[in-house]
């Protein structure tokens, strides 16, 4: 603490004596240029004195600005106690000038106060106005910071609420398939409820974060897609071809059972036979590329894509936005061949370690 202080109070006297030295300078080319006789030392020891004692005033000429700104409220009072401050340290530092000049550098002569007073005027003004600045400068990056803060917590409890919307959504869905199976096949039922157990520890284990790798995001699918297959059997078959090296980039936490959710209810339930999803992802010029298709019968004729996004789909689409704003894409159509496909495009980044503990 201490040692701090001495480099603060040190860094303090290397400033003002650079600000005498430039000041020195000119004083001496200005004498030289103008056909005059310029002595290097006394021109040095008559500046850096000069400055020398503002520096022993700029303090408090500091601590003045502070206490007594030129805000809205106050500014007539302010301005005229700092007028009346600027022709006091304008005194003081004449009188201190003088005393230094004689008893200091040993010389009779003294400065005339109408000499020294525009100058010194003008230095206190320069102080104060160079401190409003600074704390001006200050109190704005302090408020970006706020405001920054501000923003990440709200984007979270955004994204929190949008997470919390698709988790009822699917619980409803998935206790309605065990309750149809319950009596028609109870194996199924129980292997359901295994499933959904894991799914709803994971789910629980997840609250708060907001990205995972790719891998957790995928084992989590999996998991969703074991609940599907026992209810829908034979008839959805999956296919993922997801390549290796995205399986460590980080994804938005349950963005793609969501996407599968709605490719099974639209793309698969209502027809009578088999379906196929296929789910895709990979990395194309430092973007990540996810993709849920089916082969259902897309949309009908005439309806935009939009007509397919529910719940589940317009979450996605938000919690995107807010994750990566203008840097992600997001779309939904009928595919080439049929069926209908959603695709996510947004930054390719490598999962951190916290986020590989969600």
């Amino acid at each position: 603490m201490l040692e701090n202080r001495w480099l603060r109070w040190l860094a303090y006297f290397i400033v003002w004596t650079f600000v005498g030295l430039f000041f020195a300078s000119q004083t001496y080319l200005g004498y030289k240029y103008s056909n005059g006789d310029p002595h290097l030392g006394l021109i040095l020891k008559f500046v850096l004195s000069d400055w020398y004692i503002w520096a022993l005033l700029a303090p408090g000429i500091i601590w003045l600005a502070r206490n007594l700104a030129l805000d809205r409220e106050h500014r007539a009072r302010n301005l005229g106690i700092h007028l009346l401050a600027s022709v006091a340290a304008t005194m003081v530092h004449w009188s201190l000038n003088n005393l230094c000049r004689h008893y200091v550098l040993g010389f009779s002569g003294s400065i005339s106060l109408a000499y020294a007073f525009h100058s010194s005027i003008v230095t206190y003004w320069i102080l104060a106005g160079a401190t409003w600045g600074y704390d001006y400068y200050v109190r704005y990056r302090q408020g970006e910071l706020r405001a920054a803060q501000l923003s990440v917590q709200l984007a979270q409890a955004q994204l929190q609420a949008l997470r919390t919307q698709l988790h009822p959504h699917f619980l409803f869905n998935t206790l309605n398939a065990i309750s149809a199976l319950v009596h028609r096949d109870p194996e199924a039922a129980d292997r359901m409820v295994a499933r959904l157990s894991d799914l709803l520890r994971l789910t629980i284990e997840g609250i708060g974060v907001q990205e995972v790798p790719l891998a957790k995001e995928i084992d989590f699918l999996k998991r969703y897609l074991e609940i599907e297959q026992t209810r829908f059997a034979d008839r959805l078959t999956v296919d993922m071809q997801i390549e290796p090296e995205t399986l460590a980039a980080s994804t938005p936490y349950l963005i793609l059972q969501p996407l599968v959710e709605n490719a099974i209810r639209h793309g698969i339930a209502p027809r009578s036979q088999p379906g196929r999803v296929v789910i895709r992802a990979h990395r194309d010029d430092g973007l990540l590329i996810l993709q849920v298709s089916d082969n259902g019968a897309g949309l009908a004729p005439g309806l935009a894509a939009p007509a397919r996004e529910g719940v589940g789909l317009s979450s996605t689409r938000a919690r995107l936005e807010k994750l990566y704003g203008e840097e992600q894409h997001f779309e939904m159509k009928n595919g080439p061949s049929g069926g209908f496909v959603v695709t996510l495009t947004f930054p390719f980044q490598f999962a951190s370690v916290t986020d590989g503990d969600a």
